[in-house]
């Protein structure tokens, strides 16, 4: 097997496992933390793109896929900001 053989295999098995674990989360009727499933649609989005890159498609095709990959790491942050952080208690100086 070729090199250029192998990392579009690589690549198919990345995006065939990202799927799956998509589809496990939809599924169960949750999908986990906010802004998960927009991570996931990233990383698939940008593992399509080089797929598509290295299958030789146009470059129409590898830019929609990042483009997708833009909106749903935006979407992600959105989430994520959304999130109340818990911070740990302020110890006060002993002087």
């Amino acid at each position: 097997m070729t090199d250029d053989a192998l990392l579009l295999r690589l690549c198919e098995a990345v995006l065939a496992t990202s799927l799956i674990e998509l589809l496990w989360f939809l599924t169960r009727g949750r999908a986990g933390p906010p802004g998960l499933v927009p991570n996931l649609l990233a990383g698939i989005s940008l593992a399509l793109a080089l797929r598509l890159g290295l299958g030789g498609a146009g470059v129409l095709w590898v830019a929609a896929c990042l483009v997708a990959a833009g909106v749903n790491h935006v979407l992600d942050l959105r989430a994520r900001w959304r999130r109340p952080v818990a911070s740990p208690p302020l110890r006060r100086q002993r002087s």
